[in-house]
């Protein structure tokens, strides 16, 4: 029989969870790098907030750090990977090298591990031509790019992909460039091994 949507709004609110003891931290640990790909400060900061969220019911002070070290000696976590298929997937986006370094800090990966993944000058020419085909800047727009309009368009390009990440120069090469072909040309002039995914 099916509930009224009065009786149903009478039930009141649910009862708040149980506080958390070692056994239900390490349950919420596991679930979590089983359902995302993660990185070790974002794990630590995901139990720490359910630890504040829920109050503790254990013995001893809980160790999170352990937890996480944990996990990342069983390979369930692993910075590198994440990392990688993080800046892999924000530079398939059309994000500059800015913008994948701040999202990379921000997920707590260490500075020696972005360093070696900061992408190569054909990767980041690579991304910049991304976000102009999908936004549609530079020879990707509207035809007839003269006049005073086109100077107003071509600064607000170039700070939308500023803002994106990209280098100044790269951000005028591609608003810049005479056509299409001469767009995906200057990104693969410089090609250096790194993969890329071309549309």
């Amino acid at each position: 029989m099916n509930r009224s949507p009065a009786a149903t709004r009478n039930r009141g609110p649910r009862p708040a969870p149980p506080p958390l003891d070692e056994a239900r931290l390490e349950e919420l640990a596991l679930a979590y790098v089983a359902r995302f790909a993660t990185s070790a400060a974002k794990l630590q900061r995901y139990l720490a907030r359910k630890l504040r969220e829920r109050g503790w019911a254990g013995g001893a002070e809980p160790d999170i750090a352990a937890i996480v070290a944990r996990h990342t000696e069983l390979g369930y976590v692993d910075d590198a990977a994440y990392a990688r298929a993080k800046a892999g997937g924000l530079l398939r986006r059309g994000y500059g090298p800015r913008r994948v370094n701040e999202a990379l800090g921000a997920a707590g990966i260490g500075q020696a591990i972005r360093e070696d993944l900061a992408p190569g000058e054909g990767a980041r020419r690579h991304a910049a031509l991304a976000l102009a085909r999908k936004r549609r800047f530079g020879p990707f727009g509207l035809t007839g790019r003269q006049g005073a309009e086109w100077l107003k368009q071509r600064e607000k390009q170039i700070a939308a992909m500023l803002r994106a990440g990209h280098m100044l120069g790269d951000a005028r090469e591609l608003v810049d460039a005479p056509s299409e072909q001469a767009a995906e040309q200057w990104a693969a002039d410089t090609d250096d091994g790194e993969p890329h995914d071309h549309e």
